[in-house]
Order: structure tokens, then sequence, then C-alpha cells
């Protein structure tokens, strides 16, 4: 990785539409390829010993910036908060206006609007989680009114949460299900689907629960809601690299992928980045196809740019 990837290209990339398979393949498909749970391990540990060449060092945290979802989901969570981040998310730091805005700002659903007033017209997107976040345990009919309260306050981007528990249980065709009526009612917000890979249990799942969320129709799929241990790790993302890969082989549609929670030094971002150019190439390296979800990691980039 050298620095040489392709700039930007644009955002209005053709969408992932939901999957017409019966239940059963969506089942067969989830189950199709098992995970080699050392190997993985091992192809992770590998990434942390690449590096960036020196000179290529500010273009990396630049993308990190760039690459960045800006985060605040907590109960005391106060319009004059989101506004401040969405000020820090434009202009990460006002003395230096070389440097990049990030992706989107990520808030509850109740402050998108705050949100969007604060970034209108500064090309930095709305994300908002939805459907009961953190734990998914709310009727789907609250799912759906969370999600369309989203939408309709001008959020561009819905951040689901799977049905774990449903998931666990081995009733996929509900996971599968849900995400795909989501989707529906995204419209044309892109939807961004939480697996919450610290509760499920096996590498084998989480290459399950990917494939069954790209299949109900996810333009991402996330690693973590960052309110549990642990959130993102370098093999999960590893192994969800791997599965948008193997989507896109099959497909040709690309997926992109967002770790979240617990990415907070320059260095852990920069491995990041490093595993996402080696599994599916440097073209992922934009906005549109990677993201961190994160609240502390600006401040580390800033001060090591």
């Amino acid at each position: 990785m050298d620095g040489s990837v392709a700039t930007a290209e644009s955002t209005s990339l053709r969408r992932n539409e939901p999957s017409d398979l019966p239940i059963a393949a969506v089942v067969d498909g989830a189950k199709a390829v098992t995970i080699d749970q050392v190997g993985a391990e091992q192809r992770a540990a590998a990434m942390t010993t690449r590096s960036i060449k020196t000179d290529a060092k500010l273009w990396g945290l630049d993308l990190a910036i760039r690459t960045m979802d800006l985060t605040t989901l907590e109960g005391a969570d106060t319009p004059g908060k989101v506004r401040a981040l969405c000020s820090k998310a434009m202009r990460p730091d006002p003395s230096d206006p070389e440097i990049p805005s990030v992706a989107a700002i990520c808030v509850y659903p109740n402050m998108v609007p705050v949100a969007r007033r604060a970034l209108e017209g500064s090309g930095v997107h709305v994300a908002s989680v939805a459907t009961g976040f953190p734990s998914g345990q709310v009727p789907f009919s609250a799912k759906l009114d969370d999600v369309k309260a989203a939408v309709d306050a001008g959020a561009d981007e819905i951040d689901m949460v799977i049905d774990r528990g449903a998931f666990l249980r081995g009733d996929y065709a509900t996971v599968y299900e849900e995400v795909k009526r989501i989707r529906e009612a995204c419209g044309e917000a892109h939807l961004k689907v939480i697996l919450e890979t610290g509760e499920l249990g096996t590498y084998d799942n989480v290459r399950a629960a990917s494939w069954i969320a790209m299949l109900g129709g996810a333009d991402f799929i996330k690693t973590s809601t960052g309110k549990i241990s642990p959130a993102a790790t370098l093999p999960v993302t590893l192994i969800m690299l791997e599965a948008v890969r193997d989507w896109r082989d099959v497909t040709g549609e690309q997926i992109g992928v967002k770790p979240a929670g617990g990415i907070r030094t320059s260095k852990d971002a920069i491995k990041y980045l490093v595993t996402v150019a080696e599994t599916v190439g440097e073209h992922w390296l934009q906005p549109h196809l990677f993201c961190y979800g994160a609240s502390s990691l600006l401040n580390d980039v800033l001060l090591q740019r």
C-alpha cells in the first residue's frame, strides 16, 4: 500500500438489491463456507507486520480521517454536543484547512435533524442507528418505525442491528427477512447491517451472518455496536472482508465493511487499511466501501499527522 490508490469515485454506486432466493438457499449459502480459526488468526497477524512507506504515512492518516464515521451514541447526548461534533467532522483541525472532513456523523434518530442542519452543504453524511439499537430487542414494528423516523428526518445512512437471538438459535430466515424489509424501508438511504460479532461466538457465525446480511440487501456490513466487548477485531474484520470479496466474485457487487468500536490509535487504523488493501484491493479504500466507526480515533490521528 503506497498511497497511489485512485481518488474516490461517486458514492452513487449501484445499490445491493435484496435477493429473492428461497429461504433454503439462503441457509445453504450462509453455511457454505467454514472458517479455519487458526488460519484466519494467522492471516490477521500477518497483516500487522505489513506497513506503508514512510512517505505515504500522511496519505494513510488522511485516508483514515476520510473514511471515519464520527460517532456519539450516549444517553447524555444533547443538540449542543451533536453540533460540536458536526463542526469537528467538517473541520477536524480548524487551524489546518488541508485536513479532510470525515465521511459521516453517526447519531441516534432523534438527533438526525440537528446533525442534518449542522452539516448542510458540507458533504458529510448523516448516519443514524435504528432498529432498537444496540440490543435490537424490540418488536419488528418498532424497528420499522425507528427506521422511518430516521429516514424522514433526513438520514443518509441507517445502521441496523440484526436479531442475534434469532441467528444464534438457527433462525436464519428471521434475520434475512428483517434485513430485507429494513432495506426496503430505507428507500434511498444506504443500509449498514451491524452483526455484533462479539456476541456471535465463532468465526463461522461471523461469515454466515455476513452472507445473510448481504443476501438481505446490506450496502455495508458492520462489526459492532461499540457497546459490548470485544467490538471490532482484526481477525473478525478480515473474515468479513473475505466474505465481501467472495460476494463480489459471485455477483459482481461491491459491499462495504465497517469495523466499529475499539479502534483508538492511528497505528490501529493503519493496520485496518493494510488489511483492506491486501484482502479486497486498494480500490476498497474509499468511504463508500470502507469506513471506521469511532469516537476517539480522530484525536489520535490528528496528533500523529
